[in-house]
């Protein structure tokens, strides 16, 4: 019995690893659909958001199953927890890049952001996809020193935030309220991709220690 379980539960390891790198290729997709004006990009990463959300349920399902069926307790109990949480804030990075790809889409055939906000997100995406790949590494193998890490990238992706509003926000912006708009709503979608690589992060130190960290996004 206590084999079968280990079983399952490096399944649903391998689900989450899995739903890592799907986000990780969405954002990346998502994010040359939005530099490059590519239409196929963005329809991509829309149509496989399925296949992330599709991940997503089954790591619902196998663990509801192993709770239903092994009620564990201590350690296992809290992977179960914590496999519910990050599955969670992976499905929610997925949505995020898709909506980033439903941006490039919509402005299609023009590139969704102009030439004066090209580097801001190029960096921004750069962030993302670093902390996309730590997720999936500390999922495959537990690392709570590599999780940690994410406040660091977090920080970054704040600035770049930051910088950006000074940007949109500048006398000299000559684009309009609707190109402003548009790249506020961007800068938010990595902001938030970037703050649920955190909390994802934090499930799995909360894993390995079995203490919750004293932030939260």
């Amino acid at each position: 019995m206590r084999d079968e379980f280990r079983a399952d539960l490096q399944i649903v390891s391998q689900l989450l690893v899995d739903m890592a790198e799907g986000v990780r290729a969405a954002m990346r997709q998502a994010t040359r659909a939005l530099l490059t004006a590519d239409r196929l990009a963005a329809e991509t990463v829309i149509e496989r958001d399925a296949e992330i959300d599709d991940l997503y349920r089954h790591v619902e399902e196998r663990v509801c199953d192993l709770l239903a069926r092994q009620a564990p307790v201590a350690s296992d109990l809290r992977a179960m927890i914590t496999a519910l949480h990050v599955a969670a804030d992976l499905e929610r990075m997925g949505d995020l890049a898709e909506h980033v790809a439903k941006t490039a889409l919509r402005r299609h055939p023009s590139p969704a952001v102009p030439a004066e906000l090209r580097t801001v997100f190029t960096e921004m995406s750069e962030i993302a996809d670093r902390m996309a790949v730590k997720i999936g590494s500390v999922l495959a193998k537990p690392d709570a020193d590599l999780a940690g890490e994410l406040d660091r990238d977090d920080d970054a992706m704040d600035e770049l935030h930051k910088n950006l509003f000074a940007v949109l926000l500048g006398d000299d912006w000559p684009y309009g309220v609707e190109t402003a708009i548009d790249a506020t709503l961007l800068g938010r979608f990595y902001e938030r991709f970037a703050d649920h690589a955190v909390n994802a992060g934090e499930h799995v130190i909360y894993l390995i220690t079995g203490q919750n960290s004293p932030t939260g996004n």
